[in-house]
């Protein structure tokens, strides 16, 4: 299948596989003075807090710390079978579409590393990302002048709603695999929305549906309160 190589979102890369790996207990890896323990994550923190982006703000957002892993933050899972895989990508397009999981990986598919921020406060530096560009999908599907948002559509009715030109950004994948593997199912498997630029539930898991709208429509967390755009750098994590 044919693959391209996106350039790293950041200017430095904490090369966080190869720092855990050198760690020996892979959480604990200094003792401070005191009888404190340094763990892994405040290494990470502190040096993501020293980073900056290509555009200049902070790596790490305000009120984030840095982890190892990602952590799975809940969310009823779909079929975890790509057999039963679909992908409607649909609403103000002139070509509606829909892929099975061959169809999909017969996209161009892209590998990135980005950073990954979530509203409960980690952030996950580094990570690896494959999948397919939300702007190649929607450049097939010819997305109509009207078209305003992008509304992410996932199993058992989840949806989360991102204003169009931040979910056409070149970063922003609908993604199979993670760190060299399959997603795991506890982070959406087997696919799931990246959306690097805002917080972490707008990426959404479990993947059904990709709608193009002309008029908002507020998703799941943001009918319940959250931030309806969901900055991290601006710390939009409540409405």
């Amino acid at each position: 299948m044919p693959t391209s190589k996106s350039s790293p979102e950041v200017q430095a890369s904490l090369t966080r596989r190869s720092f855990i790996a050198r760690a020996a207990s892979g959480t604990v890896i200094a003792a401070m003075g005191g009888g404190m323990l340094y763990t892994l994550s405040d290494r990470l923190t502190r040096e993501a807090r020293a980073m900056t982006t290509n555009d200049g703000r902070p790596r790490l957002p305000p009120g984030q710390r840095a982890l190892e892993a990602l952590r799975p933050m809940g969310g009823t899972p779909g079929s975890p079978s790509v057999s039963d895989f679909r992908l409607k990508i649909h609403g103000e397009v002139e070509r509606p579409l829909e892929l099975d999981w061959a169809g999909l990986l017969a996209q161009t598919q892209t590998e990135q590393e980005c950073d990954v921020h979530c509203v409960t406060g980690w952030s996950l530096l580094g990570a690896t990302w494959k999948g397919v560009r939300l702007k190649d999908l929607a450049d097939q599907v010819g997305v109509k002048p009207n078209a305003r948002h992008v509304v992410f559509e996932a199993a058992h009715g989840y949806t989360a709603n991102v204003l169009l030109r931040e979910a056409l950004a070149p970063d922003v994948l609908i993604a199979h695999r993670h760190d060299g593997r399959p997603l795991a199912r506890p982070h959406g498997a087997p696919v799931r929305a990246v959306v690097p630029s805002l917080y972490f539930w707008k990426s959404a898991k479990y993947l059904t549906g990709i709608k193009f709208v002309a008029r908002d429509e507020p998703g799941y967390w943001e009918t319940r309160g959250y931030h309806n755009h969901a900055d991290p750098w601006l710390e939009e994590r409540y409405g």
